[in-house]
């Protein structure tokens, strides 16, 4: 046991001082490019891993072993980040990929926000301090025919800003079929609690009536709150009530109806072979109070929670606590000023890369997935192929709905390490596998990203 201890403490003594590791040659470039003193704490943290886990069977590691782990650590953790991918999926909303991809126009107001001042919340004619909802505002308004719009960082908090401000301590109306569960295990009623409202369900899972809600009207109610199901689909012997009706129920009650319609649709997908979504438009026409939805799904801009509705309760939710704590930045607040007025020219189709991707035409799709198959280096270790296959809108959006889509299918022997070499290449690309195939779908291939994607998808068959 002595000789072990001694064994062990001889190996404790040849682990490489701090000043040693530091004098490599690499970790001294290292510290030209970064803070000499974060340096210095990443060696300490690394040696001290090194003497916590060494044991009779390892061995020491030398100082270049010691600088590989730290140049890996700073490789892979001191980057800028998130990294640019290309997405092959098939899916167009694709939350584990940063969802809506923006216009051009978007990405240049966010650069032009960010790079000097601005008059975010200054009136330029008076001098005097400004609101940096009175220009959003406007434009909502324009585009979905309601008296006043507001405009905070997602449409979680958009809802809770809601609830908060005209429900606490009350209580909410909602459907039984509408308490739902969406995206990261965020649940209505959860919702509902932290916003102080008291949730009253009504109805069955599969049919709910005007009549149910009119039951439970009474003093305490503080509002009457309609979710679209955004991301499952109840089938088959069902009923609801319009918002139409809702709104009736609530107007000769003095009850506000809250509508949250999820994607935030201006465009109808019909146009395009889907499902139908509820459009904000048509929310506030039919005499919703506020009308919820996300800015980085349908509308295809930055995330973003939008309000729109009566002045007057968008005026009590702007003046809330909470409107400070859920207020949207500059950035996204510029990102999404330059998305909303390509729907008023009527681009948003031509602009906006989501609407891009949905209306794609199939011809269109094949040609390319043709033109760009051909380039691929040919090989009999694995075949190319083009098909016919689907893709989906995702996020939350029209659920079970697909699109039909041309892609690339390529057969190697290991589809799940060819996988992850293309994801883990000098370009990202995030295919997805299926029947044992990879398959590159092209309806989320931005045309402009045509070449990257050879590139790499030459670059991990060669290596």
């Amino acid at each position: 046991m002595i000789k072990q201890g001694q064994k062990m403490q001889e190996k404790l003594r040849h682990i490489p001082s701090v000043s040693a590791v530091l004098s490599d040659t690499r970790i001294s470039e290292l510290m030209t490019e970064y803070s000499t003193a974060a340096i210095t704490d990443l060696v300490r943290e690394k040696l001290s891993q090194v003497r916590s886990t060494i044991d009779d069977e390892s061995e020491v590691p030398t100082i270049s072993q010691i600088s590989d782990h730290v140049s890996a650590h700073i490789e892979q953790n001191w980057a800028n980040w998130p990294t640019n991918v290309i997405n092959a999926t098939g899916v167009v909303i694709h939350t584990n990929l940063g969802r809506a991809p923006l216009s051009t126009e978007s990405i240049q107001a966010t650069i032009d926000s960010s790079k000097t001042y601005s008059d975010l919340e200054l009136e330029l004619d008076s001098g005097k301090r400004g609101s940096r909802h009175a220009r959003i505002s406007q434009l909502l308004s324009s585009l979905t025919g309601a008296e006043a719009g507001l405009v905070v960082n997602n449409n979680a908090a958009a809802l809770i800003l809601g609830l908060s401000t005209l429900a606490l301590g009350k209580e909410v109306i909602v459907s039984r079929s509408e308490a739902v569960e969406i995206g990261g295990g965020f649940r209505i009623p959860d919702v509902l609690k932290q916003s102080g409202a008291t949730l009253i369900e009504v109805g069955t899972t599969n049919r709910t009536y005007v009549t149910d809600y009119e039951k439970e009207l009474n003093e305490e109610t503080g509002a009457i709150l309609s979710i679209h199901a955004s991301n499952f689909k109840i089938i088959g012997f069902t009923a609801s009530p319009s918002i139409t009706e809702l709104s009736i129920l609530g107007a000769g009650n003095g009850i506000p109806i809250l509508h949250d319609v999820g994607s935030g649709s201006l465009i109808d997908p019909t146009k395009y072979g889907l499902a139908p979504e509820p459009l904000p438009q048509e929310s506030i026409d039919a005499g919703t109070d506020l009308c919820f939805f996300s800015g980085d799904k349908l509308l295809g801009g930055p995330q973003a929670g939008i309000i729109v509705g009566r002045k007057t309760y968008i005026e009590q939710l702007s003046t809330h606590p909470l409107a400070r704590a859920f207020r949207i930045d500059k950035m996204n607040l510029a990102a999404l000023t330059a998305t909303l007025i390509h729907y008023l020219k009527e681009e948003a189709q031509n602009k906006i890369p989501v609407w891009q991707m949905v209306s794609a035409e199939l011809e269109d799709l094949h040609r390319r997935a043709d033109k760009l198959a051909i380039i691929i280096p040919s090989s009999n270790l694995y075949s190319v192929k083009v098909i016919q296959t689907k893709s989906t809108i995702g996020g939350g959006s029209l659920p079970g709905e697909t699109m039909d889509s041309y892609g690339i299918q390529m057969k190697v022997n290991n589809p799940e390490k060819f996988a992850r070499k293309i994801r883990t290449g000098i370009t990202p690309v995030i295919p997805r596998i299926e029947k044992d195939a990879v398959i590159f779908d092209l309806r989320t291939i931005l045309k402009n990203e045509d070449e990257a994607l050879i590139a790499s998808i030459t670059h991990t068959l060669q290596n």
